[in-house]
């Protein structure tokens, strides 16, 4: 329900804007005449009343947020976005005097601005206070030039003076802004460990301060004969879809997805990248594998990007079971959808037949192809009656993605990799929403029907489908959309939280959409708190803290936030306290209207990015890193 709100929200505040506007300009043209001219009777415009219908409904939209969605998706609208222009208003409707309108309309500006270019929840203060310096203004200029023109004095023959002042108040506001926007603000936790920029750590630390390690040192085991060992070419190459669409991709080892590296759980593996052509460089990210931080395939944080003709060697030791994921981190937006990603298994165990499926949005002019993984049409498989099945579902794509599994009843084992306890049965016609990045085990016992799988891509139509059945040769069923799956209340807890005690540190984020500079133009872009890297602060923390974040998208476009290196515990969703098994994950869609509360342990040093995998969202600056107080990086340049 929050999405339609919020865009409702957005064109009443575009519509107050111009309202204010010209209540203001008869307000400014009343104001002009001679107080003989003006008139005994009431002043009351038409748009006065136009405005305040719409102040009254942007009202009614915030309270409906609030009560659908919560405090944190309206806080910066009741304390700061709606006051600004109520108050005025309110003032007008009482007085009915040019001045009070000139305010009303500078607030319906300032009502506009804050929801097109959103403050971050630390930068409240100091905008409320750019905001009355501005009104007040406003209030003394109307005044000032009210009271001469009507002793018919000097300033009322200077029609730019109220421009020149509100130019100068617009230079005050500003500076405030760029105050409150640097980058070495905290955002939790207190002063003496304030967030700054990753590429400045290991600066300024005085006596007392612990010694300082570089991510280099932060390796795999680097000695020993490894359990599994692997080499991966990345080259550019020609990928056939089923439907014979060729696309002009990016492989691993000439193909994509590329090849499933199967290891175990407790063993060292080794891959060697190799960059044979792909002169933007490469990486390997080994997205849900807790890795140690020099083998996270970064670019610019962890190590540099491998470049045509070079190699690089990951060592590590995986120390969870479950369904993972690699792709390349060096221009991931481009990259990625091209084909560098492939499967990463950490044995666990289960049985039967046993499947990956990506799902990929492959490039294709201007519409993407969905498909899974190379079948962008319906595919076929047998599977004899009474078989186990497991489908390893991975999204390698930029967008959540709804699946729809029809002809038999089945089961989530596993979310992100984690296992998940009792798994209940699932009816078919349940619905699968899956994070950019994310993955979901899906077993169930072949029936002697035909068992169908589609992608619903929504704005993105597909022919994409799976059809298991005894002999074949059947064809997948036509599903429709049903029920989702809610995570929250799945399964059941099988022993007790492994967290616990008083948390370290605090983080909230605010998720949001709104005006910017990125990539060197002014867009309509997405922001960690009202920042676009490289400004926004990173998170510090100290080895063995207990971390605890608020997660909140007050915007309208989903964010599948991921942090590296740690696996992270969902408590609540919009205030909702999870009762169904332990909430594991890496990858956390926040669809807009959600707030979600989650924690982790500070267990594994290192400077590790935290973004949103949806990589276009990234690439314009939804960047952050957490990094520990001890550990500096020596790279430079951009992650994505």
């Amino acid at each position: 329900m929050a999405e339609p709100l919020f865009l409702t929200d957005l064109i009443l505040a575009l519509v107050l804007a111009v309202t204010g506007g010209l209540l203001g300009r008869r307000a400014g043209r009343r104001q002009a005449q001679p107080a003989p001219q003006q008139g005994g009777a009431r002043w009351s415009p038409p748009v006065l009343y136009v405005t305040a219908g719409v102040v009254a409904a942007r009202l009614a939209v915030a309270v409906l947020l609030l009560v659908t969605s919560g405090w944190q998706l309206v806080a910066h609208r009741f304390l700061l976005g709606l006051p600004v222009v109520a108050l005025p208003l309110v003032w007008v409707l009482l007085r009915r005097t040019a001045v009070a309108a000139h305010t009303t309309a500078t607030g319906a500006w300032l009502s506009f601005y804050f929801l097109y270019v959103p403050p971050g929840p630390q930068d409240l203060p100091v905008t409320a206070a750019a905001s009355a310096l501005l009104l007040a203004t406003t209030i003394g200029i109307s005044l000032l030039i009210g009271e001469r023109r009507s002793r018919g004095g000097r300033l009322a023959r200077l029609p730019w003076l109220s421009g020149v002042a509100a130019v100068a108040t617009a230079a005050a506001m500003s500076s405030l802004f760029l105050v409150s926007g640097s980058p070495t603000t905290d955002w939790g936790g207190g002063p003496e460990r304030a967030g700054h920029s990753v590429h400045a750590m290991g600066h300024g630390h005085g006596a007392g301060a612990p010694a300082m390690r570089s991510v280099d040192e932060l390796t795999g085991p680097r000695a020993g004969t490894p359990d599994a060992r692997f080499t991966l070419t990345a080259a550019h190459s020609t990928v056939r879809l089923s439907s014979g669409k060729k696309i002009q991709a990016l492989t691993f080892n000439g193909m994509s997805p590329g090849p499933e590296l199967r290891v175990a759980k407790g063993r060292l593996v080794e891959v060697t990248l190799v960059n044979k052509d792909v002169a933007e460089g490469v990486t390997l990210h080994w997205h849900g594998v807790d890795v140690p931080n020099a083998e996270d395939g970064v670019p610019g944080v962890t190590q540099n990007a491998v470049r045509p003709g070079e190699r690089h060697v990951y060592r590590f030791v995986p120390d969870r079971t479950g369904t993972y994921w690699y792709h390349t981190h060096r221009d991931a937006e481009r990259s990625v959808e091209r084909g560098l990603f492939g499967a990463l298994i950490v044995e666990d165990g289960q049985q039967g037949v046993q499947q990956n499926v990506f799902t990929h949005l492959w490039p294709g002019g201007e519409d993407q192809i969905g498909a899974f993984g190379t079948s962008d049409t319906a595919e076929r498989r047998a599977i004899p009656a009474g078989r186990p099945v497991v489908l390893r579902l991975i999204n390698s794509s930029e967008e959540p993605h709804r699946l729809m599994l029809g002809g038999t009843p089945f089961r989530v084992t596993a979310h992100d990799g984690n296992p998940i306890g009792d798994p209940g049965e699932l009816k078919p016609g349940t619905d699968l929403f899956l994070a950019a990045g994310g993955r979901y085990d899906v077993a169930f016992t072949m029936p002697d029907g035909v068992v169908s799988l589609r992608l619903d891509t929504s704005e993105i139509p597909n022919n994409a489908a799976l059809a298991f059945s005894p002999n074949g040769r059947a064809e997948p069923a036509a599903l429709e959309p049903g029920t989702l799956f809610d995570r929250l209340s799945y399964g059941k807890r099988t022993g007790p939280e492994t967290e616990g005690g008083p948390y370290d540190r605090d983080f909230d984020l605010v998720l949001d959409n709104g005006f910017g500079f990125s990539g060197g133009s002014f867009t309509y872009t997405d922001t960690i708190n009202g920042r676009l890297s490289p400004a926004v602060p990173t998170l510090m923390v100290r080895e063995g803290d207990r971390v605890r974040m608020r997660i909140t998208a007050r915007g309208i476009i989903d964010h599948p936030m991921h942090l590296h290196g740690h696996r992270i515990r969902v408590i609540s969703r919009n205030g909702e306290a999870v009762t169904g098994s332990t909430w594991w994950t890496d990858t956390l869609n926040v669809a807009p209207g959600e707030s979600y509360e989650i924690d982790f342990s500070a267990d594994n040093p290192g400077v590790w990015m935290d973004h949103c995998h949806n990589f276009e969202h990234a690439e314009s600056g939804m960047i952050m890193h957490l990094a520990y107080d001890d550990v500096t990086t020596p790279y430079h340049g951009p992650a994505h």
